[in-house]
C-alpha cells in the first residue's frame, strides 16, 4: 500500500511557526505532525506500507526529514513538488507516478484516532468523524446500505453528521489518477483550484462503491490554539497507552518537577522549573525559573523567569520575561 501526502501549503494560519519549518514538520508530542499521521494510517491500514509519496515545495528543503519518516515505516520515500497552489486535485496529480495499487491520500494537517479496519469490499473509503454541527463541514450522504452517494459541502439542511476529515483510501490508485486527469483536461476548477471531490464524483458516477471509515478523534493542527490543544490530547493518549517513552533519559533536573503527561526531549536542562501537565519540550532546550503547562516548545530554545500557559514557542528562541500566553516564532529573542 502507498500513502500520498499533499503538504505544499504555506501554513499561513500557523505563522510565525511555519515560516522556517513546514507546518507538517512541526512536532506534536515530540514527533512531526506528518510522521504521526503516516504511522497512524499504517496502523489502521493493517498492510505493509511500500511507499510514502510527499508532495511539497522545494523551498521547504525537507527532503531528508521526509525520507527518514518513510524509512522508519520500512517504506520507500518519493518526493514530488507542487510549486503553484492549484488545489488538492492538482497536488495529488503532482504525484501521479505513484498513483497505482491501493493508496491512502491524507492531508498533513490532521491527526486522528481510529480502530476501524478498511472494508475490503469497497472500491474506496472516505474517513469521517461524527460532528455536532455538520453545516460547518463537508459531509457524506449515505444510502440504506451505508454507501456514500454524495459529498455535500456545508449543507444548509441536514444531510448527515459524518464530516469528511481529509483522509481517503482507494483500492486502485490508477482509477483516481484517471478521474483526476479528466478534471484537469476539462479545466474544471472551483475558486481557481482543482479539487479531489470532483475526481471522487467521477468515480461515483462510474458505480464505484464508497464506504465510510469513522474515526473516534479528529485533531487539527492548523493554528497555534488548536496545535496546543492537539498536543495536549496526543500526550494524554500516549500516556494512557504507554506506547512511547515520553521523557528522555538524558534530561537534567535540578530542583525541578515534571507533571505528566509531558514529552521532554533529549539533553533538556531543567533548573528551578515546573513542567506540566500537557507540555512538549524539544531537544537541547534549557529552562530556568520557569513554570509551564499546556504548551509546546520546539528545539534549542532557552526560557528564563517565565510563567507560561497555552503557549507555543519555536526553535532557537531566547525568552526571558513574565508574559503569560505567547506565540513566539523561530529565532526570536526577548531580553
Amino acid at each position: 500500500m502507498k500513502i500520498i501526502v499533499p503538504m505544499a501549503g504555506r501554513g499561513s494560519r500557523l505563522r510565525p511557526h511555519s515560516l522556517t519549518v513546514p507546518k507538517p514538520l512541526i512536532p506534536i508530542a515530540g514527533k512531526p505532525i506528518v510522521q504521526r499521521l503516516v504511522e497512524d494510517i499504517a496502523k489502521v491500514a493493517g498492510e505493509v506500507i511500500d511507499e510514502v509519496a510527499f508532495i511539497t515545495k522545494k523551498e521547504f528543503e525537507a527532503e531528508d526529514t521526509l525520507i527518514a519518516i518513510a524509512e522508519k515505516l520500512g517504506a520507500k520515500a518519493s518526493i514530488y513538488y507542487q510549486e503553484t497552489p492549484l488545489g488538492t486535485g492538482h497536488a495529488i496529480m503532482c504525484a501521479k507516478e505513484s498513483l497505482s495499487g491501493p493508496c491512502v491520500v491524507a492531508y498533513a494537517d490532521t491527526l486522528f484516532k481510529a480502530d476501524f479496519k478498511l472494508d475490503p469490499t469497497a472500491d474506496a473509503v472516505i474517513w469521517t468523524k461524527q460532528v455536532d454541527n455538520p453545516n460547518a463541514y463537508g459531509v457524506v450522504k449515505l444510502n440504506a446500505k451505508d454507501e456514500i452517494t454524495e459529498l455535500v459541502e456545508k449543507p444548509e439542511t441536514f444531510v448527515s453528521d459524518q464530516a469528511v476529515i481529509g483522509i481517503y483510501y482507494f483500492k486502485e490508485g490508477l482509477e483516481l489518477k484517471a478521474s483526476l486527469q479528466k478534471i484537469l483536461d476539462a479545466n474544471l476548477m472551483h475558486g481557481g483550484e482543482y479539487q479531489i471531490n470532483d475526481g471522487i464524483k467521477d468515480l461515483m458516477s462510474q458505480g464505484k462503491v464508497f464506504k465510510t471509515g469513522t474515526v473516534s478523534e479528529w485533531m487539527d493542527c492548523g493554528n497555534k490554539k488548536v496545535a496546543v490543544e492537539t498536543n495536549t490530547r496526543v500526550l494524554n493518549f500516549l500516556h494512557q497507552e504507554q506506547e512511547e517513552n515520553l521523557v528522555h533519559s538524558s534530561v537534567s533536573m535540578e530542583n525541578s518537577e515534571i507533571i505528566a503527561p509531558c514529552f521532554i526531549g533529549e539533553n533538556v536542562v531543567l533548573k528551578n522549573t515546573k513542567v506540566g501537565p500537557n507540555v512538549s519540550i524539544g531537544a537541547n532546550c534549557k529552562l530556568n525559573d520557569v513554570s509551564i503547562d499546556n504548551s509546546l516548545v520546539q528545539n534549542e530554545t532557552e526560557i528564563k523567569n517565565a510563567k507560561l500557559t497555552d503557549s507555543m514557542i519555536g526553535n532557537k528562541v531566547k525568552y526571558n520575561g513574565n508574559y503569560s500566553s505567547v506565540s513566539v516564532g523561530d529565532y526570536s529573542i526577548f531580553e
